[in-house]
C-alpha cells in the first residue's frame, strides 16, 4: 500500500487515531518555523512516540520508506511549535453572559489554594475554535480579589482535566492595586489612588505572614500553604500590573521578597522602564496589542509598538489575551503577532512571542514551545503564513505526537451549508 499521503487525506484518515501517538511519522518538504528562530525552507521531521527525533533539510536527507509508518509530503506548507494563550479563562468559561458557564472567580481577596486546572472543561465548545488557529496549550488563570488563585498549564486536547495537564499549579496571580484614580470631576484626569498604599500594606502583610511559615512541618493555614513554594522557587508569582507606578513598586517588591520566578502580566507601561526589569530579569506577559491607547497623549500606535520596544531593550516578553470575550478571542493570539511583526518584530521574533517566550516564562521550555530533537511533537501545519488572517489554515495538528481533531461547530455548519447550496446549484 503507497505509504504517501497528502496532508487533507491524511488528517482525515488518521485523525484522533488511538496508535497516532505511538506510529513513527515523517513530516517531509514544510516550511519549518522553529521557534527558536530558526528556518527551514524544505524540512524533514522525524516523530516517534510523541518526541521529536529527526530535523533535516528534505532535500539532502535520504530515507528509507520503510522505517516509517506514515509519510506526509507537506508540499511547502508551514510548521509551526504550538501557540499558546497565557493567562486565559479559555476553558473556565463557555457564554460570558450565563453566570453558570462562568467558573474563574472566587470570593475572598487571597486564595492561592484556589486553583484552576480542577475546573478546566475539556469539552468546551470555545476551545475547538480557538485550536483550529493553531493554539494548542493555553494557561487558564482565576480572575478577582487580590490574589486570585493558582494556573496550570492545559493542552487543548484532552479527555478530562487529568489528561490535559502539561505543568500543575505553575504559579499564583496576583493583582496589584491600581495606583491612580480617575477624577471625580474629570474623568480623563488621573490623580493618585487614595487607598493605594494601605493596598499596598495588605500585601505585603500577606507575604510576610505566608513566608514566616515556610519552616513549620505542617501548615494548616490551605491559603500559606499554597504559597510555599512561591518562595522556595517552584511556583510562579504572575503579578498584573500596567501602570509606571505600580511597575517600579512591584520590581521593589520582588526584590524584597527574593521571588524566584516572578512574572509582569500586563504591563502596558514596560517600554518606560525596561532596563530595571531587564536588570531585574522579570519577564513580562504583554497585554493585549490590539487595543487602544490607555492615555490621550499616547501615539495612537503604541499599543502595536511595545513588543518591538521591548524585544530592543532585551526584555524578555510573551504576548497574551486578557480582556473583553478574551476566551473566544484566544483563537486571534496569531493575530496579535502579527500585528506586531508589522510594527517591528521580525516573522521568527512574532512566532517566538506566542510560542517558546510563553512556554519558557511557563516553565515547559523544555518539552513545549519549539520544534527541536527531544522535544514534544506539539506542532501544527498551516497552508500559509500563521499570522496572517488571510492565510492562516491549519490543515494538521498534533499534541505529543497525537493528532488532533480540527473541526468544530463552526467548520460543520460550513461544510453543512456549503453543501445544500452546491446542490441547489446544481439543480
Amino acid at each position: 500500500m503507497e505509504k504517501l499521503f497528502t496532508t487533507f487525506l491524511f488528517s482525515l484518515f488518521l485523525v484522533c487515531s488511538s496508535q497516532a501517538q505511538n506510529s513513527k511519522i515523517l513530516l517531509l518538504n514544510g516550511f519549518l518555523h522553529s521557534g527558536v528562530g530558526e528556518v527551514i525552507p524544505s524540512a524533514a521531521i522525524g516523530i516517534k512516540d510523541g518526541k521529536i527525533t529527526l530535523i533535516k533539510n528534505s532535500l539532502a536527507y535520504s530515507y528509507k520508506a520503510e522505517d516509517w509508518d506514515t509519510i506526509i509530503n507537506l508540499n511547502g506548507k508551514h510548521i509551526y511549535p504550538t501557540f499558546v494563550a497565557p493567562n486565559t479563562t479559555l476553558g473556565l468559561t463557555e457564554i460570558d453572559a450565563v453566570r453558570a458557564t462562568r467558573d474563574f472567580d472566587e470570593v475572598g481577596s487571597f486564595n492561592p489554594h484556589i486553583r484552576s486546572q480542577i475546573a478546566f472543561n475539556t469539552e468546551s465548545e470555545v476551545i475547538k475554535t480557538v485550536r483550529s488557529n493553531g493554539v494548542l496549550l493555553a494557561q487558564p488563570a482565576p480572575r478577582g480579589g487580590i490574589i486570585s488563585g493558582t494556573s496550570s498549564v492545559m493542552s487543548l486536547d484532552g479527555w478530562n482535566w487529568e489528561d490535559a495537564t502539561i505543568l500543575a499549579n505553575d504559579g499564583i496571580h496576583l493583582n496589584w492595586p491600581r495606583s491612580t484614580q480617575s477624577n471625580k470631576e474629570n474623568r480623563n484626569v488621573k490623580e493618585k489612588a487614595e487607598n493605594y498604599q494601605k493596598e499596598k500594606k495588605l500585601i505585603y502583610a500577606f507575604f510576610e505572614a505566608s513566608k514566616a511559615t515556610l519552616d513549620l512541618d505542617k501548615n494548616t493555614d490551605l491559603r500559606y500553604a499554597a504559597m510555599r513554594d512561591c518562595f522556595t522557587g517552584t511556583k510562579r508569582v504572575y503579578i498584573h500590573a500596567d501602570e509606571l507606578q505600580q511597575l517600579q513598586d512591584v520590581i521593589d517588591f520582588v526584590q524584597h521578597f527574593n521571588l524566584k520566578f516572578p512574572v509582569i502580566v500586563g504591563g502596558y507601561d514596560s517600554y518606560l522602564l525596561t532596563r530595571k526589569l531587564k536588570d531585574a530579569k522579570i519577564p513580562v506577559m504583554l497585554y493585549r496589542t490590539h487595543s487602544l491607547p490607555e492615555r490621550e497623549d499616547d501615539p495612537i500606535d503604541l499599543p502595536y509598538k511595545i513588543a518591538s520596544i521591548l524585544q530592543a531593550d532585551g526584555v524578555f516578553f510573551c504576548i497574551q489575551n486578557e480582556g473583553d470575550m478574551e476566551a473566544m478571542n484566544a483563537r486571534n493570539i496569531p493575530f496579535l503577532a502579527g500585528t506586531c511583526r508589522a510594527y517591528g518584530l521580525t516573522d521568527e521574533q512574532a512566532i517566538a512571542a506566542i510560542s517558546y517566550n510563553a512556554c519558557k516564562i511557563m516553565g515547559i521550555d523544555k518539552n513545549f514551545g519549539s520544534i527541536e530533537v527531544g522535544k514534544s511533537a506539539t506542532l501544527f501545519v498551516s497552508e500559509g503564513d500563521a499570522l496572517d488572517i488571510r492565510t492562516n489554515n491549519v490543515v494538521l495538528a498534533m499534541v505529543n505526537g497525537k493528532l488532533m481533531n480540527l473541526m468544530n461547530h463552526q467548520t460543520e455548519l460550513f461544510e453543512k451549508y456549503s453543501k445544500k447550496y452546491l446542490e441547489e446549484k446544481g439543480k
